[in-house]
């Protein structure tokens, strides 16, 4: 087991679901934000998506297929427990996105909070290689980071913050032509501590 593998799997052992810092009741943003992208029986994939409700909230509502990519196993059976008996419904993929290469494609791709934690270049490239094969032309990317007045470390690790600015430049960098922003917003998540963590959301269209 890899560093990276053993420090999120040790972060999701150490408390129950709600006590970590980026728990939210009700995946409310995300959820209104996917949908206006994803018509029902369209491919789904939520990166980083663990136990997140997003994906019981979409089957509920007849979306999918879905696919939930985590580094964590731990999370991700968390996950599977939260669906019970229609689990089997979504794809689970235990995977490094850095290490991941997508078999299929998935008209939108979700991401809150993974791409923040790639602090290196190689690491950056290597997710915006596998957004670039997963995401088709007309599909739709929604990237979340923590703003750049958001904290500096998440979990004991150092983060890259952004604006919807510096995001769709690096993007422009990674990936020249191919992905477009359409739509950008600034919101506070409460974490279970009642602590504000400042985050940005980006929303782009793959052009090229």
């Amino acid at each position: 087991m890899n560093e990276k593998v053993a420090h999120w799997n040790a972060v999701y052992d150490a408390r129950e679901e709600e006590y970590l810092t980026w728990f939210e009741t009700q995946p409310t943003l995300s959820y209104q934000l996917v949908t206006q992208h994803l018509n029902l029986g369209q491919t789904f994939i939520d990166v980083g998506g663990g136990a997140s409700k997003l994906i019981s909230i979409l089957h509920a509502a007849g979306y999918g297929p879905l696919a939930v990519l985590d580094i964590s196993s731990v999370v991700l059976e968390a996950g599977k427990e939260r669906l019970g008996g229609v689990a089997d419904d979504v794809e689970w993929i235990n995977a490094d996105i850095t290490k991941w290469t997508p078999d299929k494609t998935y008209q939108v791709w979700h991401d809150r909070a993974v791409f923040h934690f790639l602090t290196e270049i190689e690491d950056q490239k290597a997710y915006v290689n596998a957004l670039v094969k997963a995401v088709p032309v007309d599909g739709t990317a929604i990237i979340s980071s923590f703003a750049e007045d958001g904290p500096e470390k998440c979990s004991g690790l150092p983060v890259q913050r952004y604006s919807s600015r510096t995001l769709a430049a690096k993007l422009q960098a990674l990936a020249p032509g191919v992905f477009a922003l359409t739509d950008a917003q600034t919101h506070t998540h409460i974490t279970p501590k009642k602590n504000q963590q400042n985050f940005q959301t980006s929303v782009f269209k793959r052009v090229a």
